[in-house]
């Protein structure tokens, strides 16, 4: 994105909120390129499905459908995500979804950040499925 050499930071070495946090911008651009790909236009309704994509419940199920497909250091980057203590509670969705998507979120940013792009792609295609199966059945553009 910014260039192989703009981040040095080891992602191994990176706090699990702050891998969530680059994850989470991460997630949200895929998600729009995904939406814009769809033929969507309308501008608003971009916002609207990029929402629902983007919001904890639905990572959480993202985060549950990875079970038995991350190998040990994903598991262990995601678990330590899922673990991790968020300095506020989230809105509208129960905690243990909230948590599961920063597990989620941290899988992401650290995939990110390791510059490992197939693997990444792999997740995002995995999370392009789940997405399809939840919530698309019903998308217009």
């Amino acid at each position: 994105m910014f260039g192989e050499n703009f981040i040095k930071t080891n992602p191994r070495e990176v706090s699990s909120l702050v891998l969530a946090y680059i994850g989470d911008a991460v997630y949200e651009l895929a998600v729009r390129e995904y939406l814009v790909d769809q033929g969507i236009t309308n501008v608003n309704k971009l916002h609207l499905e990029a929402v629902r994509h983007v919001r904890a419940s639905t990572q959480a199920k993202i985060f549950r459908a990875l079970d038995g497909y991350l190998n040990k250091e994903e598991e262990a980057v995601a678990r330590r995500g899922r673990n991790a203590k968020p300095a506020h509670a989230p809105r509208g969705d129960s905690v243990i979804e909230y948590r599961h998507s920063t597990g989620f979120e941290s899988l992401i940013g650290y995939l990110y950040l390791q510059r490992d792009w197939p693997r990444l792609e792999e997740i995002l295609s995995l999370a392009r499925g789940v997405i399809k199966q939840e919530l698309d059945p019903g998308m217009e553009g």
